[in-house]
């Protein structure tokens, strides 16, 4: 059967995270591709869930999310970033941050909108929003570093321009905005109707003492914008897809109509172990030191080789240079990794703008210690 109307997205290639994991599993190897732990989660986190289904909270939650869990959430923003939400019109729990990144562009983006991002970019942003005739504007992150080229942003901006989309701590690069950049977008966007929508799912893995730029803690940034963030991400639970959304009342308002129709709430017996989690702040404060020092064994790990690296400032994901070693395209280099070394990572190019190959993989080191220990001596022998 021809399909009988015409595809929102056309010409939409398969996500290279689904393509690496068929090549990792079918070539048997290391999987340091997605972003996801191979490790456990917190055994009291487990059983605080196992509670919660056994004491009967296994019906459909409040549509926003209970309440509870939406003050505890809020309570937290307010200690880290000095930022009062209001848990009832400002606080929604979402089925993960890229459902909560999705609706705020189904909520607010109308065909013809502009949508600045910029890349390398996850590779949700893109799609979600050209599916609703939005027109992604691509501004290539600059230099080894990654940092945002202002000349071209402020040239980027025009009268259609509805919606920018930042994320730090920065996937695929590791990298992190800084205050400095934080202001120079607040005092652009000042005076005008332009949203933000801030991806801050890795905003507890920040290393090396530098502290995590929100947007919440912008006047001028926060009254315009959507902030998501994942328990996933955080908590090293994926697969229970749960995080959330912060905005003001009135943008609020607009998300809960698009989000109470696409999904209508959230697991209930995750957010009631969830709202019992947080009650301890040590369990997200301590993830930098964590995860940090995961950063630093595997690169310790990899010292010997000839690939190249800037230590992540922060996520879970470190990118490696293979300049010194290949010439190769980075798809065909990975592809080449996964099957005859029997190590997976994700080409970047797939993730820039026009494609761009700096030559450069990223691999995940949110990973029990010999899996890190084990891609190293991989990586140390191509």
């Amino acid at each position: 059967m021809k399909l009988p109307f015409e595809s929102k997205l056309p010409g939409l290639e398969p996500s290279i995270f689904g393509v690496m994991n068929r090549i990792s599993l079918d070539a048997g190897a290391l999987n340091l591709a997605q972003g996801f732990p191979d490790f456990g989660a917190d055994p009291e986190l487990i059983r605080l869930h196992s509670e919660a289904l056994e004491e009967g909270y296994n019906q459909y939650a409040p549509m926003s999310g209970i309440y509870s869990l939406r003050e505890a959430i809020a309570e937290k923003t307010e200690t880290l970033y000095g930022a009062s939400y209001h848990p009832e019109t400002e606080v929604t729990v979402t089925a993960g941050a890229t459902q909560a990144l999705y609706t705020a562009i189904a909520a607010t983006i109308r065909p013809g909108d502009e949508v600045i991002v910029f890349k390398p970019a996850y590779d949700h942003y893109e799609p979600s929003v050209k599916a609703h005739g939005g027109v992604p504007v691509l501004l290539q992150l600059q230099g080894p570093d990654f940092r945002i080229d202002w000349v071209a942003f402020d040239a980027a901006l025009t009268a259609s321009t509805r919606m920018v989309i930042i994320n730090t701590p920065h996937n695929p690069s590791g990298t992190v905005l800084s205050r400095e950049d934080m202001e120079m977008l607040e005092t652009r966007l000042r005076g005008t109707n332009i949203l933000v929508l801030s991806d801050e799912v890795y905003e507890h893995l920040v290393f090396d003492g530098q502290e995590h730029q929100s947007v919440a803690r912008f006047p001028g940034l926060r009254e315009r914008a959507f902030v998501c963030a994942s328990f996933g991400k955080t908590f090293h639970i994926t697969g229970w897809k749960t995080g959330y959304c912060l905005a003001p009342e009135l943008l609020m308002q607009e998300f809960r109509k698009i989000h109470e129709f696409a999904i209508f709430c959230v697991s209930h017996p995750a957010q009631r172990a969830l709202k019992t989690y947080l009650e301890n702040p040590d369990h997200y404060l301590e993830l930098n030191d964590f995860m940090q020092r995961k950063r630093d064994l595997f690169l310790e790990a990899v010292a010997s080789s000839r690939f190249t690296f800037t230590p992540a400032a922060g996520t879970y994901f470190q990118l490696l240079g293979y300049q010194d070693i290949s010439e190769a395209p980075d798809t065909e280099f990975a592809e080449t990794l996964a099957r005859d070394k029997g190590l997976a990572g994700i080409p970047i190019s797939v993730f820039n703008r026009n494609r761009q190959d700096n030559r450069q993989l990223r691999f995940c080191f949110a990973k029990k210690d010999e899996t890190l220990k084990r891609a190293g001596e991989i990586l140390s022998q191509v």
